[in-house]
């Protein structure tokens, strides 16, 4: 790998920690966390790493110019992993203001401490520096029952969590056009596995259905998703960051479409397998359906053909080995999700709206 020195923001939430985890598994580079540590961050998903003399980790706000001014020009980044966002959807509809101000304000402030870092570089460092923007495909809006979401697909957000990520993909691209800033840009489809959150669609239902409280499917359950396992993700970005040009964007999917309620199901139908509820019972009886979610997109899939053909990328999991891996994870590692609950999280319905 050409880079030595990166720059992971958000690298204490869900994907991040697992794109930390994996550039220290798999390259020599020396590795800077920096995290706010908000309710999505967490230093137990950077367990791993405890003492390993190339990841370092810093508690820090993207939106604090000063402290994001400093922090490159101290750790002198050979590129940047910019993953720190709000994320969620739900949370979004209630209390958009949050992610206004971290996933466009926050991201402007970081483009601004990056390029002035840039600047100061050699020429051979100007152009090997990679400012690298983690993005998703909410931003595309929704598609009908065919077609997939292209490099070229035109922007049509549809929550205000969306809108805020077309935002800054738009200033990323900006900064690329207007002042060089040598950028790449890759949006993904749904992830799952190991450390995601528990208010998210496949970590609620195991820890709500372990509980024996309702599964809540939001409408009738026909909501379409790809779904694309963390760590197969998480070597697609790093191989994005390494090898891709600047300027360029790469759909990132995992050729897993299923309904929401296919999901809940095929997590029911583990559990039923390794750990059987003790009245006998199937936990698919657990199923409620609720009121669907505001302005809720029916379908994603991604084509990830570019990403392929140019860099070699392909997901290693299928659909059922990823959520039988993520499945056993979260019975395997009870510590890290209780802990979380027991500080206070509830796993009660977000994004009904009303604020």
């Amino acid at each position: 790998m050409k880079h030595e020195r990166i720059l992971v923001t958000g690298g204490a939430g869900f994907i991040g920690s697992a794109v930390v985890r994996h550039l220290i598994a798999n390259t020599a580079a020396q590795v800077l966390t920096v995290d706010k540590l908000t309710y999505a961050g967490n230093l137990a998903s950077l367990k791993p790493l405890e003492n390993n003399d190339r990841h370092e980790f810093l508690q820090a706000d993207i939106c604090d110019a000063e402290a994001m001014a400093k922090i490159v020009e101290d750790f002198k980044p050979s590129a940047i992993m910019h993953l720190a966002a709000e994320s969620h959807v739900d949370r979004s509809i209630d209390g958009p203001a949050e992610f206004i101000h971290t996933n466009i304000t926050g991201t402007f402030t970081l483009l601004q401490a990056a390029t002035d870092f840039w600047r100061t570089l050699s020429d051979k460092d100007r152009e090997s520096f990679r400012f690298h923007h983690i993005s998703t495909d909410e931003v595309f809006g929704a598609l009908g029952d065919e077609g997939f979401f292209t490099e070229k697909t035109a922007y049509d957000p549809r929550s205000p969590y969306s809108a805020s990520k077309a935002s800054s993909d738009h200033l990323v691209s900006a900064w690329h056009h207007t002042h060089g800033l040598p950028t790449v840009i890759t949006n993904c489809s749904n992830n799952y596995g190991p450390y995601h959150f528990p208010e998210k669609l496949i970590p609620l239902i195991i820890i709500r259905a372990l509980a024996g409280e309702p599964l809540p499917v939001y409408g009738d359950g026909s909501n379409i998703r790809d779904w694309l396992f963390v760590d197969d993700h998480a070597r697609a970005l790093v191989l994005a960051v390494d090898q891709a040009a600047a300027g360029e964007n790469y759909m990132i999917g995992g050729n897993c479409e299923r309904t929401n309620l296919q999901v809940v199901h095929a997590i029911c139908d583990i559990l039923d397998n390794i750990q059987p509820r003790d009245d006998g019972k199937t936990y698919r009886e657990q199923i409620e359906f609720v009121t669907d979610r505001p302005g809720h997109d029916f379908r994603y899939a991604i084509d990830a053909s570019k990403i392929k053909n140019e860099l070699g990328w392909t997901p290693t999991e299928t659909f059922e080995s990823g959520m039988e891996k993520t499945v056993d994870w979260y019975l395997n590692n009870r510590d890290w999700w209780e802990d979380i609950l027991s500080g206070g999280y509830r796993t009660n319905r977000l994004g009904v709206g009303g604020g």
